[in-house]
């Protein structure tokens, strides 16, 4: 159990792993953060001068390592954070923190090769899973997420020499109540960078708002330029065999940048309902032309360059 004070804490880290090759890490442990009488002060996205949230465990520069069967309970900020990593897996691992619980992904990986997660579990307030640039070969598969705000992709572009993103496969998941699904957020007035062989394939959506979304155009509390597009190339990028509820009218939203539009983009087999008081659900799409194949529910928008909806 971690201390509930975060100003006893002298970095923003709990428990830190660091250069280490062939760690394991097992025996259905709880790394408890008490976190809830932090999550009030955890306002760093708006607040350059905010008090630094302790992560509940960092991985920095770990290979070849397996965390089976751990549980990381109720972080301060982030459950678990992975940078410069190679060859980690995570197997049915747990994440358990409530949906009021600010910034804290369940886990945020960053400029690492090959990281996969695997038939776990995650809960939290924030994204379930969170991809910064340099993830590379990261696997999810059979992840049940909810609460949160879903597996995200960004956000992108923020800062200069972001490293490129390349190959991501979201498989066989679930989601359950999210405030997003399966979402790639980059900024407008960007920096330039790319992601690229991202695919999302046989999802189950509960209930879930913005099922799938690709927003170029990320901007929370108006904190950039909307009228510059985003520099960040989005390609290669597949949406298979997602089925499932929306609580959301605008169930496919594909907003890609006017500057350098998404490039080869498939969407296969969607069937999403919404059965709110607008009607029946939508698909969005601008600066995209994707290839169709299967089922489209919603009516898939495959040239719409303003914005414009599809019934």
């Amino acid at each position: 159990m971690a201390p509930e004070d975060p100003t006893v804490f002298k970095e923003a880290t709990w428990v830190s792993i660091s250069y280490v090759d062939g760690l394991t890490m097992f025996g259905g442990g709880v790394f408890d953060g008490q976190g809830a009488s932090a999550w009030g002060q955890n306002d760093c996205a708006k607040n350059k001068n905010c008090v630094k949230l302790p992560i509940n465990i960092r991985f920095h520069v770990v290979k070849n390592s397996l965390i089976q069967d751990i549980t990381t309970k109720d972080s301060k900020q982030f459950h678990v954070n992975v940078l410069g990593c190679s060859n980690i897996t995570f197997q049915s691992f747990t994440v358990s923190a409530p949906e009021e619980s600010l910034n804290t992904d369940g886990i945020h990986i960053g400029r690492s090769d090959g990281v996969y997660i695997l038939d776990s579990k995650i809960g939290t307030g924030d994204d379930c899973v969170s991809l910064g640039d340099g993830s590379n070969n990261v696997k999810v598969q059979g992840v049940t997420c909810g609460p949160g705000h879903g597996i995200s992709i960004g956000s992108l572009g923020k800062y200069k020499n972001e490293e490129p993103i390349l190959g991501v496969f979201v498989t066989q998941c679930t989601f359950a109540n999210t405030m997003n699904g399966v979402r790639i957020k980059t900024w407008p007035a960007s920096q330039p960078g790319s992601a690229t062989d991202i695919h999302f394939e046989d999802i189950t959506m509960d209930n879930v708002g913005n099922p799938i979304l690709v927003d170029q155009e990320y901007c929370p509390w108006n904190q950039c330029d909307l009228s510059v597009p985003s520099r960040v190339q989005l390609s290669t990028l597949s949406f298979k065999n997602i089925r499932g509820t929306s609580k959301t009218q605008i169930a496919v939203k594909l907003i890609c940048s006017s500057g350098l539009p998404c490039d080869e983009v498939e969407l296969a087999d969607i069937d999403l309902t919404y059965n709110g008081p607008e009607g029946p659900a939508i698909s969005q799409c601008s600066n995209v032309h994707p290839a169709l194949s299967g089922v489209q529910n919603p009516a898939a928008c495959s040239s719409e360059p303003t914005g414009e909806a599809a019934p």
